[in-house]
């Protein structure tokens, strides 16, 4: 989702922009926010009277659990149950409800999340409300009147293949607003910026200006002048003029962050691609007490590789904060048309001919250096790699550093992994190699895939469950947050089903079964996070992370699933959402 130069941009330009998150979803069903207990007193809690689904393959399906001191202290019958918890208990009747593991959130940038609440919310629907570049400028002047004072004008989420217009905004669009202003609006996928000509002028952004390596600058036609759309890399040169967010203003933000992924059952939420100041912020929220969820931070590592000494991963979490390894960025994104593949696009995108492939964003012999750094220091590694041209490019590295270094339990993480192909997976099986399906494209993309980035045939395979299981691949699932909400639930219903904004199915060959959905969400992205022995599952000795729902996903008609309801998320014991 970053590219190797828009991690810089995340402090001073993505940090200025903030989408209305805390709007979807976060809130309580009377509007306020939920806050958490000013004590975590931890008295002994028995579950009971629910489905309690335990993800434990040695008990499945239990009548009861209880709960001391933020553990699982037993799990069988609700006599058993009882009779361990001893006579001081409290009684939790689920009244019907289903209680599963916390929900773990194997790839998103709950940073990035944070700083991006306060600003215009121009994503296209069930996300936000702009169906057509007029509703987006309509947003746009309403944040105005908002915030009349701020320096810019920013957005996030637009998307043009959702537009009636079905392209890019341009300079022209954005000077409608304001010419004397500069505006930003950031792309749903993050790999595009569009500016008005203020935004252009204060980045000195010309018609003599060359495209970086990686990235583009779009051009108006049989013209030399930006037409405000900004690529990949060419994005950087706004890191030195958009405004910065205050360590104090991000803090205040991250109860409210939290709640929003706590809403979904989420317990565990990542941080990737983060920079050193996400880590440091990260790190004082926790000493001060902020941080209820855990949060594992993967640091971008192009930018903090000078630094790269001064960041050493941890097993444990100290205030609920620990670093987990680094993160790569090898292409850019399939919705965006700047994955790189081995097969051109159905059809190019703007400026581009016959042939296109998309393009990488590191050499092969600069992420060899990575790999081979990270597996001979023991830093596990996630690699974005949506392409299959880019996902090439991860397995023969990793192939070369293990050939070099000798096979070992690193876990390295493909990202997104959306075009791997059948070879690609038996390669990842040889090479151990595990990737975290972006599948909810399925949903938001997948009618865009099909019929203008790879065709009906590419397009049905793209993340592949079923040719993941079928060859032991062992596989998480995420929503890539703030690319689009943390719904957990709709998020295993696009595994199960593969349906597209239109209602039709895309590559049902490829769809997961409800538990395989589960287990990508709870123990096997426990397992890529090397947590595997105190999360993703109710099992006696583990952490009381737990979700209740309103129905149970296994026994509902399976279209059904994104409709469940997240009543309460349960951290360490400690209930820290409730509906």
């Amino acid at each position: 989702m970053i590219n190797e130069t828009y991690g810089k941009l995340v402090k001073g330009c993505l940090l200025a922009i903030a989408v209305a998150i805390a709007t979807l979803g976060c809130a309580n069903h009377d509007g306020t926010t939920a806050k958490l207990p000013t004590t975590w007193a931890n008295p002994t809690t028995v579950y009971f009277n629910g489905d309690i689904v335990t993800v434990d393959d040695t008990q499945p399906s239990v009548e009861a659990i209880a709960v001391r001191d933020g553990r699982i202290l037993a799990v069988g019958s609700r006599a058993d149950v009882e009779k361990t918890a001893g006579e001081s208990i409290v009684l939790r009747d689920l009244m019907g409800g289903t209680l599963l593991p916390g929900l773990i959130d194997a790839h998103g940038h709950i940073s990035m999340t944070n700083q991006l609440q306060a600003s215009a919310n121009v994503s296209s629907p069930p996300v936000g409300g702009a169906e057509s570049i007029e509703d987006i400028l309509a947003l746009l002047k309403a944040h105005r009147l908002r915030f009349p004072d701020a320096p810019w004008l920013t957005g996030w989420g637009y998307d043009e293949s959702l537009l009636k217009e079905q392209r890019h905004l341009t300079r022209e669009d954005l000077d409608k607003v304001s010419s004397e202003i500069p505006i930003m609006l950031v792309h749903v996928s993050g790999h595009f910026m569009t500016c008005n000509s203020a935004c252009l002028a204060l980045a000195e952004i010309t018609a003599d200006s060359v495209d970086p390596k990686g990235g583009i600058i779009r051009r108006l036609p049989n013209s030399r002048e930006p037409d405000g759309v900004l690529e990949e890399q060419a994005m950087a040169a706004l890191r030195l003029v958009m405004p910065a967010m205050d360590d104090s203003a991000a803090l205040s933000l991250l109860d409210s962050t939290q709640q929003y992924y706590a809403a979904q059952g989420i317990t565990t939420v990542q941080d990737g691609a983060a920079i050193g100041d996400d880590a440091r912020l990260m790190e004082v929220a926790g000493e001060q007490g902020l941080l209820y969820l855990d949060v594992v931070t993967y640091l971008y590592a192009p930018y903090i590789w000078q630094q790269i000494d001064q960041y050493s991963p941890s097993n444990t979490y100290d205030n609920h904060f620990r670093i987990g390894g680094f993160k790569l960025v090898l292409d850019g994104s399939p919705q965006g048309k700047t994955a790189w593949l081995t097969t051109p696009y159905l059809h190019p995108p703007h400026g581009q001919s016959e042939g296109y492939k998309g393009y990488a964003t590191l050499d092969d012999a600069k992420v060899g250096e990575y790999v081979e750094y990270a597996f001979a220091n023991d830093i596990p590694v996630l690699a974005h790699a949506n392409g299959d041209a880019a996902s090439d490019q991860l397995i023969a590295a990793v192939r070369s550093a293990n050939s070099k270094f000798g096979k070992a339990d690193r876990r390295t993480v493909m990202i997104h992994a959306q075009t791997v192909r059948e070879d690609q997976i038996q390669q990842m099986v040889e090479e151990e190699i595990n990737p975290s399906y972006f599948v909810v494209h399925t949903y938001y993309w997948g009618d865009w895939h099909r019929d203008s980035v790879f065709g009906v045939e590419r397009a049905s395979r793209i993340s592949p469950l079923r040719s993941s299981t079928e060859k032991g691949l062992r596989y998480t699932i995420h929503n890539d947050t703030p690319i689009v909400p943390p719904d957990m639930m709709r998020l295993l219903w696009s595994s199960v089903n593969r349906v597209t904004r239109s209602g039709k199915v895309l590559g049902e060959a490829q769809s997961a079964t409800v538990m395989e959905g589960i287990r990508a969400m709870t123990i096997d992205a426990a397992h890529q996070y090397f947590e595997e022995n105190s999360k993703g599952s109710i099992t006696v000795g583990k952490r009381a992370d737990l979700v209740i729902l309103d129905r149970n996903p296994l026994k509902v008609d399976a279209m059904m699933i994104k409709d469940i309801a997240v009543l309460e998320t349960i951290k360490d014991g400690v209930t820290i959402f409730k509906k």
